[in-house]
This record gives structure tokens, sequence and C-alpha cells, in this order.
């Protein structure tokens, strides 16, 4: 045997030694993760499912849920004609069913038993609730995972401790966490702030950004007393979600929608009107 060959441990010993190797704690089992991507043991994909499934443990329902301002839903009075047209034009397979407000849910609404249901005088939106499953705000996503997996169950309301309604989250929300977010070139780190400067002079704004926040950046004076985000605001003039790439102007501050999808907004580029009348 050559003796520069015998001297390299071989590819069974590498492996096993690699696993042998036992952390002691997260964050040296997230080191042995890292070793084996760079080692090309796990590929790319593995290793962020591996990641998320890992913090599903500390990542809590406030974390993820889509915020009440942000949520689409049904009032218990509005019409079967109503009804049809707003799950039209939202697209969603479920929706909350609220009574005198937002934070008062009653059922939830499932589109597909509205092809159940005919057009009649003694239509009663009550009849055809499903119960609906409320989880606090603070439950941990892996635990919710379980319990949506057990109970078959994809939507549930998120309560503060009052036992308001404060949000929705999904099943597809929790999973997003775990084989991670789709990126685009209008993403930004959490780290870097709610509000940003592009390369162009203007600002990127996260939805989720506070109103008192961003009147205090903008010297603007939107309200909050029905809405608690700039996403919610932007919902609330609109009565519904925009589309990416579409304008929205109110008072006197533009705003175009860099990113959202059927549910929500996420990322917004906000610029005076005087501004924005000058740009192309």
């Amino acid at each position: 045997m050559d003796s520069s060959t015998g001297s390299r441990p071989g590819f069974l010993e590498r492996l096993s030694s690699f696993l042998l190797r036992e952390p002691e704690d997260r964050e040296q089992l997230l080191q042995l993760l890292h070793s084996a991507f760079e080692r090309n043991l796990l590929d790319s994909d593995a290793l962020t499912i591996i990641e998320g499934a890992l913090s599903a443990s500390d990542t809590s329902v406030r974390d993820v849920m889509v915020p009440r301002a942000q949520m689409d839903v049904i009032d218990v009075v509005d019409s079967l004609d109503e009804i049809l047209s707003f799950v039209i034009a939202t697209g969603h397979s479920r929706f909350p069913v609220v009574e005198g407000g937002r934070d008062n849910v009653i059922g939830v609404l499932l589109a597909k038993d509205l092809l159940r249901i005919h057009a009649e005088e003694g239509f009663d939106l009550r009849a055809w609730l499903r119960p609906a499953v409320f989880i606090p705000e603070s439950k941990r996503l892996n635990v919710l995972l379980r319990e949506f997996r057990v109970s078959r169950n994809h939507m549930a309301i998120v309560v503060d401790e009052y036992g308001g309604a404060c949000g929705l989250v999904t099943i597809e929300d929790v999973l997003e966490q775990i084989v991670g977010d789709i990126e685009d070139e209008y993403d930004f780190d959490e780290a870097d702030g709610n509000i940003q400067i592009d390369h162009s002079g203007r600002y990127r704004v996260k939805a989720q950004t506070e109103i008192d926040d961003f009147n205090s950046a903008f010297a603007t004076n939107f309200a909050d007393e029905e809405f608690d985000t700039v996403g919610g605001l932007i919902l609330h003039h609109l009565d519904r979600v925009p589309r990416s790439g579409e304008l929205v102007d109110i008072d006197g501050v533009r705003f175009q929608v860099l990113r959202a999808d059927g549910r929500r907004l996420y990322t917004l580029l906000v610029s005076p009107l005087a501004e924005a009348g000058d740009r192309p």
C-alpha cells in the first residue's frame, strides 16, 4: 500500500468521525450541520429545513401571524352576494367570520361550502360556520404544527391576553418558517429595521411598521385608532389587498407595493407625492 494513501482517512472513516462528534448544545449542533454542509454531506436545502425545524421551537405565533389589520374577514351580516364577491377577489380557502368587529371571530367559513349554498332569501351565514380554533400568541410553532397535523386544521385565530383576536396563522405560515421564505430583490434583513433608503434615495418600508413609527419618520399624521400598521392603513384605504406594483396615494404620500401576495402586504416604496410626481 502506498504510504501517502495509507496516511489519509478514507470517506467512511471521515464520515464516521463526523457522526461520532456529539454536540453539547444547539450552537454546537448548528456548527456541526454547517460543517456537514461545507463537506458536501448536506445540501443547502436540507440545511435550511433542519435549521428551520430547530428554530420553530424558539419562534412564537406572534412572530409569523397575519396581524388583525391585515386579516381578510367576512362580517356575519354580509349578504351572500357580498361574500361571493369577496371570496373571489381574495382567493383564500378559509375566512374568519366576525361579529361587531375584527377582534370578535365567531367561526370560519370554508370557500368550498359556498358551492353548496344557493342564493335564497333565507340564507343564514351562521348555519354554515365551522368552529374556529383559538390559540395564544405565545404558542411555539413546533407545538402548533403538531396540533395542526393531529386536528387537521389549517388555520387558527390568534388571541391576546384579553381574549380578542389579534391575528391569524395558517399551516402554510408555519411550514414557510421551516422550509424557508421566498426572497426577492425587495427583501431586507430584520436587523436593518423597518424603514430603509434604497439606492435611488426612496424609502423602502415594511408593511408591519407601526403607524407611530411611520409618522415619526415621515412627519405624517396618520391615525391609528382602526389599524396599527402601515399595511393596515393601506388595506383600510383600499378595502382590499393591493397587487404588487400598484400605486396608492394617501394624504400626500405615495405608496408603491413592492411585494404582496393574495393575503398580505410585505414591502412598500414610500415617497411624498411632490417627489413622486417628478419620477418616471
